[in-house]
Formats: C-alpha cells, structure tokens, sequence
C-alpha cells in the first residue's frame, strides 16, 4: 500500500526538506507541494492525496483555514492533515484539533511516524501498515 502525499508549507527549502525525506520511505509517494494554503486545498482536490503535510502559518490562506476547507468538503473525507509547526504555543494546537485534522505535530522525528499516526483505513484494514509503529 502506497501513502500519497501532498506537502504544504511556504518555505521552498523546509519544504524541500519533508520531500527528500519522504521521497527516501518505502511506501510513500509525494504526489505534490504546494507553497500556500489556497494552493493546498486546490491541489488536494485535484490530487486527492492520501495524507496532506501542513503547515500552519503560509500566505493566502493559513494551514488552519486550509485544514478547515478540507475537512469540510464531503468529496475529501478520506484525506488526513498533519499539521506541522515549529511553534509550540497551545493555542495553535487547540486550533489545529478544532480545525479537523487527525493530528498535530510539533517536530515530529520521522516520516514513518507522520505516517503511522494519520493513515486512513478502510474498516476492514488495520490502521497502520504492519511495518510502521504505532504511534
């Protein structure tokens, strides 16, 4: 099973960064990156990734506000948001649980984990892939 994922963030080089690494997993495909919110929720509905990484503070449209409109749209159910950031104030966070998305990460250490906390599943199938920890 393949994790297709969208990467979101404004900083060409952090973005950069959540590629290369992700690009290295077995299992996970970037299917895109977008460098604001409004360019995220387009591509996520475009795209329908799997998983979509993102960060919260991005011109045009906030990651909050992205998450919301992809939370909100029927046609994206299946889609997971991780939002990422480095800031570690609660507001962000409660912000980030209110807006929807299965879970909020503050320098989460490694893809496999991203991945194994926001896998989406069918009912019949186990959350995470057996080669992932649960997280």
């Amino acid at each position: 099973m393949t994790i297709r994922v969208l990467v979101a963030d404004d900083q060409a080089l952090v973005r950069g960064g959540f590629v290369a690494l992700l690009d290295a997993q077995d299992g996970i495909e970037v299917v895109g990156e977008a460098d604001n919110g409004e360019q995220a929720v387009r591509m996520t509905r475009a795209l329908t990734p799997d998983v979509v990484l993102m960060d919260i503070r991005m011109p045009l449209l906030d990651g909050l506000a992205a998450t919301r409109m992809i939370a909100d749209d029927p046609k994206l159910s299946e889609v997971r948001v991780v939002v990422l950031t480095t800031f570690e104030l609660d507001e962000y966070v409660f912000e980030a649980m209110r807006s929807g998305p299965p879970d909020s990460s503050s320098n989460t250490p490694s893809p496999p984990t991203w991945c194994a906390r926001s896998v989406w599943s069918p009912p019949a199938m186990p959350c995470c892939p057996p080669a992932l920890p649960a997280a």
